[in-house]
């Protein structure tokens, strides 16, 4: 449970970096190169082994899935940043922890569980929420909850990949699969440096490496998290822990405030997240 304990905390610390970096940066891109820069060091550092690409049975499957993983960890980090600057700190960290829906479903469609009465509501009642935060406003605004959409979908994937690997990755190359992941994110990240010509200035290097450190370990914990707690008691617990501290968050430090419809979709959402815990 301590490890669970501290992905929660990571994964609220992301969220609230993010924020702090917002008009701060000059490249976005650059400050996310430099957070995957941390990651993959770290990630290398903790992988236990020396041998980058180490030829025992599992290596492909975490290379291969890494590959995957990286691509959805930069995408998902674009739209978190695209939607904090939209939608403040708390929406968008509520979208993303509901995510969980995703794995939820990959649990019964890949891994054939049957959900019960308790899961099933909190599955429409995560779908009441969206419903009630979707139909608020038109126009821009309405156009930044379709970003919220996009996040919760993007950031579910990701969490699917990483218990498809708990589930039939190797567990001695966990770190080499993180590894992989902040790698190509990495890669990614500074391909499109080079194409929209984003020079990084000084600063955007120093939060993106502030931003690394929490990023990796709520990664890092998250999955040994998964080595000694289920994953249907693991994700909403990660999920609900880290919205609850995003929302005191941006109240306390970002003054934050929630309209009434968006007040019951958060309710909605943390008794649908316990639900789905049952």
């Amino acid at each position: 449970m301590m490890y669970l304990l501290l992905a929660v905390i990571s994964s609220a610390m992301v969220s609230v970096v993010m924020r702090l970096s917002e008009g701060r940066v000059r490249s976005k891109m650059g400050m996310l190169a430099a957070n995957y820069l941390v990651c993959t060091a770290l990630a290398a550092a903790m992988s236990g082994t020396a041998a980058l690409f180490p030829r025992e049975e599992g290596g492909a499957f975490a290379l291969e899935l890494g590959a995957l993983s990286g691509a959805l960890y930069l995408a998902g980090f674009v739209a978190l940043q695209w939607n904090i600057h939209r939608n403040g700190v708390v929406l968008p960290a509520v979208f993303m922890k509901l995510g969980v829906m995703v794995p939820t479903l990959m649990a019964v469609i890949v891994f054939h569980e049957t959900p019960g009465a308790a899961q099933a509501a909190g599955f429409a009642m995560a779908l009441a929420a969206i419903w009630l935060i979707q139909a608020e406003g038109n126009g821009k605004r309405a156009a930044s909850k379709v970003g919220l959409i996009a996040l919760l979908v993007v950031g579910g994937l990701s969490d699917s990949l990483a218990k498809m690997y708990e589930a039939w990755g190797s567990a001695r190359l966990s770190g080499h699969y993180l590894t992989y992941t902040f790698g190509f994110a990495l890669l990614l990240c500074v391909l499109l440096c080079v194409v929209k010509k984003q020079a990084p200035a000084p600063r955007d290097l120093l939060l993106g490496a502030v931003l690394g450190v929490p990023n990796y370990f709520s990664a890092r914990f998250l999955l040994w998290s998964l080595g000694e707690i289920p994953a249907v008691v693991a994700y909403p617990t990660y999920s609900i822990g880290a919205i609850v501290l995003v929302t005191l968050a941006g109240m306390a430090l970002f003054h934050e405030r929630l309209t009434r419809r968006q007040w019951i979709a958060m309710g909605l959402i943390l008794a649908a997240l316990a639900l789905l815990n049952l």
